[in-house]
């Protein structure tokens, strides 16, 4: 395993340390206690208690604020370790707090910044309040209001199915501040919820939901609730901007911190299937299984190289994330739905079952599946890619060019995340798309660099067949109302960028016993293929052979079966 200088990967390692053997039934913090919690409809109360024991939510502030929040990439680490155990306490406890103060660090005075950051390192949580059930995804139509009033400002409307928004202490509220049209008519409030004027607003009651049972889905309703003017976020009327670059972390590392729920999926699969018996032996030695698990484990793998990468670009490539973080949640969302489904029909009757040694499985299939729509749907991922595409193709798909090996390398330290060079538009700025153009000529003349020709060389030409086809899009196949077939734009456009996230993440670590081998790369592109209806569905049975020992291997020593192959449980 490829590792690197630095203290978050041994981070995740001690709080999986912390959290002890998850299958052991006496483990307070196992799967037992966290699956009844589940059927209680409570978050998980033991793994709080841990996890304020950690100080998980300094893995959500800024060096600068007395943090631990330096690199994006070791933050989704760490918080894996969280989701492996129970997704909701990983959204519950932690990733809601992060959503909200990703806008805090982005616009927020010193002296907000430094109020959140003291709220947060004292254990205590901020909910991020955007939606609205009326509206949906539709921001720029926003109906909460904080307008002027007598001593500040006013708030009046509701907001709806939002995490943590009645067990929160302070919350970051998007808001119409201005009744005209236009992309300067919303603003940030932060709201010290203790300060509110008493009979100003009321919770709304719970949004009970079929997964993430645990987490607190909630409502608020305001009624000329004054605030003081100074809590206002960043510059009056940008706060749809702000919302804008705050996404880019949170589609980056949301579905990237959900793919341990996949990996808990398959490590649940594949101890059944090895136990199980039937037709004389066990389960796992039918053909159909072994390649289901194969399959299921190159999607992990496709998932968490292209967030990895991603995740990376956030502070190497900052201009081009509003891109590539649409891309990331969008791209990989449908991978690990698809993944845990493929493993519940291997499971079969287990998959439903809420007791016994196999009942987390069925907890995590339906934790999973927010992981499309939960904080922004797939299709507003979408809409955010299409129509940056044409400026794509012009600016960056035209030439090939090298770009920084330290978005792919394991090993590499990153330069600090730096928010204020993000950007809400990429202008054309495409690193990603145009190193996979130059990469047939990069590849190792060896074995492995032979394997994979082919397979650069095709998706470098289908970024080139995309560019001739982007550059000739009218307006309207930009927007919302654009036909299917200019949707399917994005579609091969993400493939693109994930293949070559795969090919470049083998290039660039030669010397790592797993990801310097070429057969997980042939097979998590032969999972876009797949997908895409460009190759055949089953994987070859070389891959599966191989990909089904690694598995067998991993699951015996106690490593995770994502990308970076750490330690697993702690035992």
């Amino acid at each position: 395993m490829t590792t690197r200088r630095g203290a978050a990967p041994h981070r995740a390692t001690e709080l999986e340390q912390r959290f002890g053997d998850p299958y052991e039934p006496g483990n307070p913090l196992g799967f037992t206690a966290v699956l009844e919690a589940d059927e209680r409809a409570e978050m998980f109360a033991d793994g709080e208690s841990a996890l304020d024991d950690y100080g998980l939510n300094a893995e959500f502030v800024p060096p600068s604020h007395g943090g631990r929040l330096d690199r994006m990439d070791d933050l989704i680490e760490v918080m894996r370790s969280v989701y492996r155990r129970d997704p909701a306490l990983g959204l519950g406890y932690g990733a809601a707090s992060f959503i909200a103060s990703t806008n805090v660090w982005s616009s927020a005075d010193p002296e907000q910044a430094a109020e959140v950051a003291r709220l947060l390192l004292s254990g205590r949580k901020v909910a991020c309040a955007y939606h609205e059930l009326a509206h949906g995804n539709d921001m720029a139509n926003t109906e909460f209001a904080a307008m002027p009033g007598p001593d500040g400002l006013l708030l009046n409307g509701r907001k709806e199915v939002v995490t943590n928004i009645r067990r929160a202490d302070a919350l970051v509220m998007f808001a119409r501040t201005d009744t005209r049209r236009g992309s300067r008519s919303h603003s940030q409030v932060y709201v010290d919820k203790s300060a509110l004027a008493a009979g100003s607003f009321r919770d709304l009651p719970r949004f009970p939901s079929t997964g993430m049972r645990g987490v607190q889905l909630g409502g608020i309703e305001f009624t000329d609730c004054p605030l003081d003017a100074g809590n206002l976020l960043g510059t009056p009327g940008h706060g749809l901007e702000t919302a804008m670059k705050s996404f880019q972390l949170t589609r980056t590392a949301l579905p990237a911190m959900m793919t341990a729920a996949l990996d808990t999926g398959l490590r649940t699969t594949l101890g059944h299937t090895t136990t199980r018996r039937l037709y004389g032996g066990p389960v796992s030695d039918i053909p159909y299984v072994r390649t289901a698990l194969a399959e299921s484990f190159a999607d992990l793998l496709l998932c968490e190289a292209f967030s990895l990468v991603g995740a990376r670009a956030l502070h190497l490539l900052p201009g081009q994330t509003s891109v590539y973080a649409s891309a990331v949640k969008y791209g990989i969302s449908g991978p690990l739905m698809d993944a845990v489904h493929r493993l519940s029909v291997v499971m079969g009757a287990q998959s439903y079952l809420r007791d016994g040694p196999n009942a987390i499985f069925q907890k995590m299939h339906r934790d999973v599946q927010p992981v499309g729509f939960g904080h922004a749907a797939r299709a507003a991922c979408q809409i955010s890619v299409l129509p940056q595409l044409p400026l794509l193709a012009r600016r960056s798909w035209s030439a090939p060019a090298a770009t920084d090996p330290n978005l792919f390398r394991l090993d590499a330290e990153l330069p600090e995340l730096d928010l204020g060079r993000l950007t809400v538009n990429a202008s054309g700025g495409d690193a990603l798309g145009a190193a996979l153009l130059a990469l047939p000529d990069e590849l190792p003349d060896d074995p492995g660099g032979k394997q994979l020709h082919s397979e650069a060389q095709h998706f470098g030409q289908e970024l080139r067949r995309l560019a001739e086809e982007c550059r000739s899009l009218p307006p309207r196949e930009l927007t919302f109302l654009a036909e299917p077939a200019s949707y399917e734009a994005v579609d091969a456009y993400v493939s693109a960028l994930m293949a070559g996230s795969c090919l470049q993440i083998w290039r660039h670590n030669p010397d790592d016993p797993f990801l310097g081998r070429p057969d997980w790369v042939r097979a998590a592109l032969h999972r876009l293929h797949a997908r895409a209806g460009t190759g055949p569905r089953e994987l070859p049975d070389d891959l599966v052979q191989e990909l089904y020992g690694e598995l067998l291997d991993r699951h015996a020593h106690d490593r995770s079966f994502g990308i970076t192959n750490r330690p697993f449980s702690g035992r």
